[in-house]
C-alpha cells in the first residue's frame, strides 16, 4: 500500500525584488532555406503553417507537415541594477541551440523539457544584446505523431539580486497529522556575491481568500559561491484539502531578506492532499475511493498545431471535465507548464509522463540517440519542475518501451530501477509507474523495475488476472480502447465489430474508400477495445484504480488505421476542432451526475434504408423511440449495457425519444430531417474575451436548413472576415482527412459544422462574419475588455 500526502506547486512573483518577463513578443524567425526574415510572437509552431504532404520526412504519422531547421533571434536589453540573468524556455521542438551575443551558451535535444540557461557572463548590461536559437527539427522521423517544429511554448527573462531563490528552490513537502498540515520547506539560497551575508528568511502562507494562515522569519548565513539548503516547518492548523471536486489551494510567499531589504521573492500555491493506491480497493483522496476515469492527451492543440495556448488548453480541459474526466496523461512528454497549472486550479489529477522511450529507437532519429547524454539530466529537471503540483499523482518514466519484449534480457529492469532512483531521490511521494503494452509476468519492467505501481496499456482482457499474476500490487490502466471514429459518420450494422487493421503491422487495405470510420461504438484497432468493453471490466472491479483512454482529443498524425490521404487520429473521444463524437455521451452518462439522453445518427438517409439509432442515457428506467409519432418500442438497458438500439427502416420526417424514470418522463430528444442548407449558425464559447494575455474564442459555425436543424451532410465552402480588435489565427472542421490550411481565412464545413479560432488583440469590439455561396451569412459581435 503506498501513501502519499499534501502535495505542491511553485511559480514565480512577478512583484518583487527579481524580475520575470515573458520574452514572447518581436522576435525575428526565418527558415534555414530562406533567407529574409519576419517578425512573429511566440509561441510558435512554423510546421503549423506548412502544406499537407506525405513526401515530408516525418512521413503521414508525423502529421504529414513538413520539419527541417528554423532560427529565431531577438534583441533586448537588461536591468544594469540586477546581477544575475536567466534565460527560460518551456518547450522548443526541438535540438535547440542558443546564443548570446554570439556566445554559444548551451543546446538542448530534448524537445518536450523545459530548460534555463546562466547568461549573466554573456550579457551586456547596457545596450542592446541579441538572443540566437537554432531549431533542428531534421532528420525526421524523430517522432510517432505530430511534433510541431519551433520556439513552442513560453519564454522568460528572469533578473535577480547575487543572492536569490534558483528555478525549482522551493520543494514543498507536508503531511496530515492529526488534522493539521504539517510541512516541510526545503528552501535553496544560492549567493553568488563575493562576500558571505546574514540573510532572514520570511515565510507567509495566505489562504485561497488571501487571509494571512502563517508567518515566520528565520535567521540564515550563506557563504560567496555557494547554494545553501534550509529547511523550514510550518504548521496549518484545520487545513482546507484539495480535491477533485474543491481544489482548494494556498499561497507560500517566500521573502529573502538582507538587512531588511527584500533580495528576492517566490510565490509557492500549493495543495493539501492525501493519496493512495491500494492493490485491493484501488485510488484513494483525501482517503476517499475515487475511481480514475482519465483520458491520454497529445500536446498538440489541434488547428493551433503545437503552440501552446493557456486558452486553447482550458477548453480541452473544460470539454473533458463536462464529460466526466477527472484526470489526464501526458501522454508520451512533459506538458507545459501552464496545463499542470489549470490541472491545479481545476481539480484535475495528473499521471505526468516523460519517456516514450529509452536506448532503443521507435523511430529513426529519435530520443534514443540522446538517451545516453541526456536522460538522467531530463528527468532531473522534469521532476524538479512538476513536483510541486498537486494534481501531479504518478510519475509515468516510460511508454510502451522497447526494453520491456526481451524477457531474458535484464537492461529493462535496471534502467527502470535507475530511472526510479534518480526520481526518488528528488521527490519520494508519488508511485512511479512504466506504461506497458508487454502484459506479461515476465516483462523485465514489472518483474525487476522495482516500481510501486503497475500499469497496462490495452490488455482489458488480462485485468481480471493482475490481483493473481501480481499480488499486492496496485495496478491501474495506464492506455486503453483505441476505439476509432469519424464524427458523424455511421456504417450499419452497427452490432458487428470491425477490427480496423486486421494486424498492427499489416497495411490496411479494405477500408471506406473516404478514409470514414463509422461512429457507432463499433470499430477498434487489433490491440485495443471498444469504449464499452473496457469501461465494464474497470467499472467492475474495485482494486483496477482507474483507466486513461487512448485518447481524449484527435490528435494531428498517427492515422489508425488509414495512411494518406489521412492526416490525424481518429482515436479520439472529440474530434480535431473539438467537436465531441457520439461516444462522448457514453462517458457522460456514467462519467457525471448529469442527466443525459444522446440519440444518435443524424435522419437523413435514403428511403427504405435499415437504420440503426443507439441512444445513451442515465437517470432513467426506460427509452421509448417514435419515428414520425409512431411507436418502435420501449427498451431497457440490461446489466452492464451501456446503450440500446432499435433497427428500423428510414423514413423522413423525425425522430424522437423520450427517458422516463417509474413512468415520468425525464428527457427527450428529437432530430429531424434536413433539408437543403439556408443559413449558418454561429456560437461563441465566450463573446467577451481579454486583450494581453493571447486569449481566445472558438466559434462553432453550422450549416442548417430553414428550420434551423443541422444539415448532416454538409461540405459548404465558408469564408470568414473579422474586423475590430482581433485576428483570425486558426480555422478547422474534425475531418482527418482535410488538407486544408489551419492558417487560412476559410474552410469547408465537415458534416455539417466547423470552427474558427480568434484571438484577442486591442480594447474594443470584434465583428466576425461567416458567409458561403447561395446560403445567407452570419455575423456576431464579440467583446475585447482588459
Amino acid at each position: 500500500m503506498f501513501l502519499l500526502s499534501l502535495l505542491t506547486f511553485s511559480c514565480v512573483s512577478e512583484e518583487s525584488s527579481r524580475s520575470i518577463t515573458k520574452f514572447n513578443t518581436d522576435w525575428q524567425f526565418r527558415l534555414e532555406a530562406d533567407s529574409s526574415w519576419k517578425t512573429l510572437d511566440l509561441p510558435h509552431d512554423w510546421s503549423i503553417e506548412g502544406t499537407f504532404s506525405p513526401d515530408h520526412p516525418a512521413g503521414v504519422g508525423g502529421g504529414a507537415l513538413p520539419g527541417g531547421i528554423g532560427w529565431y533571434k531577438k534583441d533586448f536589453t537588461v536591468s544594469p541594477t540586477k546581477a544575475k540573468y536567466f534565460i527560460r524556455f518551456d518547450g522548443v521542438y526541438q535540438n535547440s541551440t542558443v546564443w548570446v551575443n554570439g556566445d554559444s551558451v548551451g543546446n538542448r535535444p530534448n524537445g518536450y523539457i523545459s530548460f534555463e540557461y546562466d547568461i549573466t557572463p554573456f550579457v551586456n548590461k547596457t545596450g542592446t544584446n541579441e538572443l540566437l536559437v537554432k531549431v533542428a527539427n531534421a532528420p525526421q522521423p524523430n517522432s510517432r505523431w505530430y511534433s510541431g517544429s519551433g520556439i513552442y511554448r513560453n519564454v522568460h527573462l528572469i533578473q535577480t539580486n547575487d543572492i536569490y531563490i534558483p528555478t525549482a528552490g522551493i520543494y514543498v513537502k507536508p503531511e496530515l497529522i492529526n488534522g493539521k498540515g504539517e510541512i516541510k520547506v526545503d528552501v535553496s539560497v544560492r549567493n553568488d556575491s563575493k562576500e558571505s551575508s546574514s540573510i532572514q528568511i520570511k515565510n507567509e502562507i495566505t489562504d485561497a481568500e488571501g487571509s494571512i494562515v502563517y508567518s515566520q522569519v528565520i535567521d540564515k548565513a550563506v557563504s560567496n559561491n555557494s547554494n545553501t539548503p534550509q529547511l523550514i516547518s510550518l504548521t496549518i492548523d484545520q487545513p482546507k484539502t484539495w480535491s477533485t471536486k474543491s481544489p482548494h489551494l494556498y499561497q507560500l510567499t517566500t521573502s529573502l531578506l538582507n538587512e531588511g531589504i527584500v533580495v528576492d521573492e517566490v510565490t509557492t500555491r500549493f495543495g493539501i492532499r492525501s493519496i493512495r493506491f491500494d492493490a485491493n480497493k484501488g485510488f484513494f483522496l483525501n482517503n476517499k475511493p475515487v475511481k480514475i476515469k482519465g483520458v491520454c492527451l497529445h500536446h498538440d492543440l489541434g488547428p493551433l498545431g503545437a503552440a501552446f495556448n493557456k486558452r486553447a488548453m482550458e477548453r480541452q480541459l473544460e470539454i473533458m471535465q463536462e464529460m466526466g474526466v477527472n484526470s489526464i496523461r501526458t501522454a508520451h512528454n512533459p506538458p507545459a507548464p501552464e496545463l499542470l497549472d489549470l490541472c491545479d486550479e481545476m481539480g484535475i489529477l495528473v499521471m505526468d509522463e516523460m519517456f516514450d522511450m529509452w536506448a532503443k529507437s521507435k523511430t529513426e532519429f529519435d530520443y534514443s540517440m540522446y538517451w545516453d547524454d541526456w536522460h538522467e539530466k531530463d528527468l532531473r529537471d522534469f521532476i524538479l519542475r512538476d513536483r510541486n503540483h498537486p494534481s501531479v499523482i504518478v510519475w509515468s518514466i516510460g511508454n510502451e518501451i522497447i526494453e520491456q519484449y526481451n524477457h531474458a534480457d535484464s537492461s529493462g529492469g535496471e534502467i527502470a530501477r535507475e530511472l526510479a532512483s534518480i526520481v526518488r531521490e528528488i521527490d519520494s511521494t508519488r508511485p512511479i509507474i512504466t506504461a506497458n503494452n508487454d502484459a506479461s509476468p515476465d516483462n523485465t519492467l514489472i518483474r525487476n523495475g522495482g516500481l510501486e505501481l503497475l500499469g497496462y496499456n490495452y490488455n482489458h482482457e488480462k485485468f481480471e488476472d493482475v490481483p493473481i499474476d501480481h499480488p499486492a500490487k496496485p495496478f491501474i490502466a495506464t492506455e486503453t480502447n483505441s476505439a476509432l471514429a469519424t464524427r458523424g459518420y455511421y456504417d450499419m450494422p452497427s452490432d458487428s465489430i470491425r477490427i480496423w487493421p486486421e494486424a498492427w503491422d499489416k497495411l490496411f487495405e479494405d477500408g471506406n474508400p473516404d478514409n470514414t470510420v463509422s461512429a457507432y461504438d463499433h470499430v477498434r484497432a487489433p490491440w485495443g477495445s471498444t469504449h464499452e468493453d473496457t469501461w465494464r471490466v474497470v467499472k467492475n472491479n474495485e482494486f483496477i484504480s482507474g483507466l486513461y483512454v487512448w485518447t481524449g482529443f484527435d490528435y494531428l498524425g498517427e492515422p489508425t488505421p488509414y495512411v494518406w490521404p489521412s492526416r490525424s487520429s481518429y482515436f479520439g473521444i472529440v474530434d480535431l476542432a473539438g467537436f465531441p463524437k457520439d461516444s462522448y455521451y457514453m462517458y457522460k452518462s456514467e462519467w457525471t451526475e448529469d442527466t443525459v439522453l444522446h440519440v444518435f445518427p443524424h435522419w437523413n438517409w435514403e428511403p427504405g434504408k435499415v437504420i440503426d439509432i443507439w441512444a445513451y442515457y442515465n437517470q432513467a428506467d426506460e427509452v421509448e423511440l417514435f419515428v414520425n409519432d409512431k411507436s418502435h418500442g420501449v427498451k431497457s438497458k440490461g446489466e452492464d449495457e451501456f446503450h440500446v438500439m432499435w433497427r428500423v427502416p428510414y423514413e423522413p420526417g423525425k425522430i424522437r425519444v423520450v427517458s422516463r424514470k417509474e413512468g415520468q418522463e425525464v428527457l427527450s430528444k428529437e432530430i429531424r430531417t434536413a433539408g437543403e442548407p439556408h443559413h449558418l449558425v454561429l456560437e461563441a464559447d465566450r463573446d467577451t474575451i481579454y486583450t494581453g494575455i493571447d486569449d481566445l474564442s472558438f466559434i462553432t459555425v453550422q450549416v442548417v436548413d430553414e428550420q434551423g436543424t443541422e444539415v448532416p451532410n454538409a461540405d459548404n465552402l465558408i469564408r470568414f472576415n473579422i474586423e475590430g480588435s482581433g485576428e483570425i489565427i486558426a480555422v478547422g472542421n474534425g475531418d482527418p482527412t482535410s488538407h486544408q490550411s489551419f492558417k487560412d481565412s476559410k474552410i469547408t464545413a465537415f458534416n455539417g459544422r466547423c470552427l474558427v479560432v480568434v484571438k484577442a488583440g486591442a480594447v474594443g469590439e470584434i465583428q466576425f462574419r461567416a458567409s458561403s455561396e447561395k446560403i445567407d451569412s452570419k455575423e456576431i459581435l464579440i467583446q475585447v475588455i482588459d
